[in-house]
């Protein structure tokens, strides 16, 4: 059984294809490289709902083969093992010099005393009243020397960051009065502005839908959801079928009830899409009654192939169309290839995406408010607000006011480190036994076929896994990487979502160095986010908003479906103003296999190469997603070509 039987579970869906994004584009792998990259589950903003799903979409199917990739994941790994130790000269006095000797030792003296001094400087002031991941507020704040003091105490994984983050502290304290990086808060302006939004342009004429209607349920969180929804969308029009507006299968884990018309605006989607495809709000009476598992036209994943091509539809999903009338996806995640497609139909993909999806005006105004807190200004809208909130993005005028108050800039983190996520990667992340024992009790009871796959097969050890960059980043290495980048401890940090494994006491290191970090639930008061209490898709929303429309923006995992659908938002209405931080986890995993001797300098100029080198500017590689890369013909305009 190979890892790709468990990468089409629920639990670890990608929208990338078999080319995903866990492998960077600019990675140099080993020879024997990867055909997938490792499942990523999704977290809350793509749920790991137990969809009825009773196959993995790949071999044996009700339509036979099926044409997906069956190599195994790790067939055939090779790590590439780099050797040789830092030779480190010193010079000392002659012994004979005592003098000599006790001048060195003073100026050693005086070295640590001067860096305690700086430490000691350096206050983890409080947020707000409240605690960040805690309702707790009574502690006193302390300063940042003892709270590193109390990180990975019997955390064998990350006791040596230790160093690296009191390095950072002392970095953060001597660069205040320095300034920033100049290409930190942009992205290559010139070749990323020369390409225009044009998914909403139009050649064809109206589909009729008379070939029957198609019903979806997509499983998932809202991000997972919103790709099922645009595939389905080409689904309709490539059989000429009429599509029922989608619904959404409710998840025993998150048990979020909310529905298509809860989170996106009903009659927009229908409306803007009616040159193109025929959408119903319902199925026709005389088909309502009918049992569609007992007349085959229930379709689940374990029938389809993953990345299925739209022949595999045109061939397998017609005849049933034609000869029932409707047709049921169940769950429909991943389903539809990316390449080969024909131009019109990916350019519908883009234009449901980018243009059809609104949020509806409950997210759209709670949204807004959200973002006017993050930039401590009600007048000043960014380039993105009006794609995202709407008519809520205007700003706001009052009378007899003065001058506008300059809006604060602000990084949005998206920190993937929620417990699904860290179980299923099989990685080490310094917890020791007790750790180890946590995420094998929670995959034994959410990731079965990665339990089996563990018992029966060989798999690559977690340092094997760590050198390759297949593990999520962690608070610790999420920090180090940001203040090696040059963000300055005042920086505004947004942090999406706050179910980190670990909770605060995994946060220490990121809030003390960062004192401004903040969530949703810190700058919206518990009244505000009732209406969203229990509907964890509509809290999605507001992270996905303040994610996109941020200043700029940071993934420390490439394979989450939040991260993918943000970083293409932001590059097809981003004008070129918006940078997106992608982090090759590959190269990182190499610096921060030397935090024991590193030196802070020789650290930042290694992130800093190794995270510029993914800002280039590149039109989509064939088999990946239009949703993260939207940089192509179908679904942008390159203007220098225009002659």
């Amino acid at each position: 059984m190979s890892l790709a039987a468990v990468q089409d579970t629920p639990e670890s869906e990608s929208e990338d294809g078999p080319n995903s994004d866990q492998a960077e584009p600019n990675a140099a792998w080993p020879s024997s490289s990867f055909h997938f990259r490792s499942g990523t589950p999704r977290s809350r903003h793509s749920s790991p709902g137990h969809s009825p799903r009773p196959g993995t979409g790949t071999g044996h199917t009700r339509f036979g083969d099926a044409d997906s990739q069956t190599t195994s994941f790790w067939g055939g790994l090779s790590v590439q093992r780099r050797s040789g130790k830092r030779k480190v000269e010193r010079a000392w006095y002659s012994k004979k010099r005592v003098k000599g000797i006790v001048g060195v030792i003073g100026l050693l003296v005086l070295y640590v005393v001067m860096n305690w001094v700086m430490l000691l400087r350096l206050q983890d002031h409080r947020l707000h009243s409240k605690s960040l991941f805690s309702g707790n507020s009574s502690s006193s704040p302390a300063p940042i020397s003892e709270k590193l003091k109390k990180y990975g105490k019997g955390k064998k994984q990350v006791k040596g960051y230790e160093r690296m983050l009191a390095l950072a502290a002392h970095a953060l304290a001597e660069g205040h009065s320095k300034p920033e990086p100049k290409d930190l808060w942009q992205e290559p302006f010139i070749p990323a502005s020369s390409w225009k939004p044009c998914a909403d342009q139009r050649s064809w004429e109206p589909n009729e839908g008379k070939n029957g209607y198609i019903m979806v349920t997509a499983n998932g969180g809202m991000n997972q959801q919103r790709v099922a929804v645009c595939n389905v969308v080409v689904i309709a029009r490539l059989l000429n079928a009429t599509l029922v507006v989608p619904k959404f299968l409710y998840s025993s884990i998150w048990r979020d009830v909310s529905q298509f018309s809860d989170i996106y605006q009903e009659d927009h989607f229908i409306n803007y899409l009616s040159p193109d495809i025929r959408i119903v709000k319902e199925l026709p009476k005389e088909l309502q009654s009918l049992n569609l598992e007992a007349i085959g036209s229930l379709v689940t994943d374990a029938d389809i192939p993953k990345e299925a091509k739209p022949s595999f539809y045109l061939k397998n999903i017609t005849p049933i169309l034609l000869k029932n009338g409707v047709v049921h996806f169940l769950g429909f995640g991943n389903r539809l290839a990316f390449d080969p497609m024909p131009f019109q139909l990916q350019r519908l993909r883009c234009r449901c995406n980018f243009h059809s999806l609104q949020f509806v005006p409950k997210i759209q105004k709670m949204g807004a408010l959200l973002l006017q807190r993050l930039r401590h200004s009600e007048s000043h809208a960014g380039p993105l607000d009006h794609y995202l909130v709407g008519p809520y993005a205007a700003p706001i005028k009052k009378e007899n006011e003065g001058p506008a108050k300059k809006a604060s800039k602000y990084l949005a983190l998206h920190l993937r480190f929620e417990i699904d996520m860290v179980a299923h990667s099989l990685c080490e992340f310094g917890g020791g036994d007790a750790e180890q024992k946590e995420l094998e009790a929670f995959r034994e009871i959410h990731f079965p076929a990665l339990v089996l796959l563990q018992n029966t097969t060989k798999l690559p050890t977690p340092a094997v896994l760590r050198s390759e960059g297949l593990c999520p980043l962690s608070p610790e290495e999420a920090v180090l990487m940001l203040a090696a980048l040059g963000f300055k401890r005042k920086t505004h940090i947004f942090v999406a979502g706050s179910q980190i494994y670990g909770g605060r006491s995994r946060m220490i290191a990121l809030t003390s160095l960062y004192p401004k970090l903040v969530t949703k639930e810190n700058l919206l008061t518990p009244a505000e986010l009732e209406p969203f209490k229990n509907f964890k898709s509509q809290l999605a929303a507001l992270d996905f908003i303040a994610c996109t429309a941020a200043d700029a923006f940071a993934m420390t995992d490439s394979g989450s479906q939040l991260s993918s659908l943000v970083t293409g938002f932001r590059i097809y209405y981003g004008g070129g103003i918006t940078p997106t931080i992608r982090p090759n986890k590959r190269r990182l995993a190499s610096i921060f296999s030397k935090n024991s001797s590193i030196e802070w300098r020789v650290f930042e100029q290694r992130v800093r190469k190794a995270v510029r080198q993914t800002k280039h500017v590149q039109p989509r590689p064939r088999a990946r997603s239009v949703y993260r890369y939207p940089r192509c013909d179908e679904c942008m305009c390159n203007m220098t070509l225009v002659i």
